[in-house]
């Protein structure tokens, strides 16, 4: 029975500062607050699966420091199996998120443990393989460990969602072997080598993209929603409105809503419009993992 979700990917330390606008060139900019989480989009992913009620599993690497303590208690504490995931010397990785007051972010990372994955670090994980319904990957870890733990999953009939998030060059074939790609608009931008700003240019770039790749392409648009793209069928999943607070994770908690609903027999329209609620609980809360909704919390109607 294929009833696990396998994500391997990142995690983060997150530092999270409350601002007005960005600070210019120069200038010391006073915070209005600020707040500490895990994230990193491979754990964040993970989390919102396992909130869900999925049993996930995870691989990546932590520092051998308190950020990576952090990070594994913080994971387990919500239900996030992280026995694949291993300590090692130096640094975890770490985000600096400033979320300005209309939601918006802009936010750097440092690489730290994330870029010390390795193929037998993927090897560990392999046997779930055979049990996983889902295999998640994103762009934070090595693009060498991508490509490898792509073709480690299709060997065992393991299905593939690619968070081609951020985007990195990547061989045409290994996205073709993904089964469903989710992008958004910055991303799908970069791989359609045009700018995808619209409604109207993301159905056209979705609808194209899932055809050349023969998968299906999904391709998120913030506030605006998303386009799902997948068998020839095109179709625009309206964002929910509501007054957001900070957007940090509400991709993610969009990726591990998918996620879910895909393993729980969903088609991938039902799908989007399940992972739209489970973002839209997210952005309604200051930052990614403790926002994101459980199953009984989206049961209960609220959103």
């Amino acid at each position: 029975m294929r009833d696990k979700i396998i994500v391997i990917g990142s995690l983060n330390y997150d530092i999270i500062l409350k601002i007005p606008k960005l600070p210019g060139l120069g200038e010391t900019l006073p915070a209005n607050d600020v707040a500490f989480s895990a994230g990193g989009k491979g754990a964040n992913q993970a989390v919102q699966a396992a909130k869900l009620g999925v049993p996930t599993y995870m691989a990546g690497c932590v520092g051998n420091d308190s950020m990576g303590t952090f990070l594994l208690e913080t994971a387990r504490g919500y239900g996030l199996h992280t026995e694949y995931i291993r300590r090692t010397e130096g640094h975890s990785g770490m985000g600096v998120v400033n979320a300005l007051e209309d939601g918006g972010v802009f936010a750097c990372i440092a690489r730290g443990a994330n870029f010390e994955v390795t193929r037998e670090d993927i090897n560990n994980i392999e046997p779930l393989m055979e049990e996983a319904g889902l295999l998640i990957l994103q762009m934070e870890i090595p693009q060498e460990m991508n490509c490898y733990a792509i073709d480690k999953a299709k060997a065992h009939g393991c299905r593939v969602l690619m968070n081609a998030a951020p985007a990195e060059p990547i061989e045409e074939e290994y996205l073709k072997k993904c089964d469903i790609l989710v992008v958004n608009e910055v991303e799908a931008s970069f791989y359609a080598g045009k700018t995808v700003d619209t409604m109207e240019k993301a159905m056209e770039e979705a609808g194209k993209m899932a055809a050349r790749l023969d998968n299906t392409v999904i391709i998120t648009m913030g506030k605006e929603g998303a386009v799902v793209s997948s068998q020839g069928r095109t179709e625009q999943i309206p964002s929910m409105k509501v007054q957001a607070i900070e957007t940090t994770g509400a991709g993610d908690s969009f990726i591990g809503g998918v996620g879910y609903a895909v393993m729980n027999g969903m088609d991938i329209f039902e799908a989007c419009r399940f992972a739209t609620r489970c973002s839209a609980v997210t952005v309604c809360r200051l930052g990614a993992q403790g926002s994101m909704p459980t199953l009984e919390e989206l049961q209960q109607g609220s959103v």
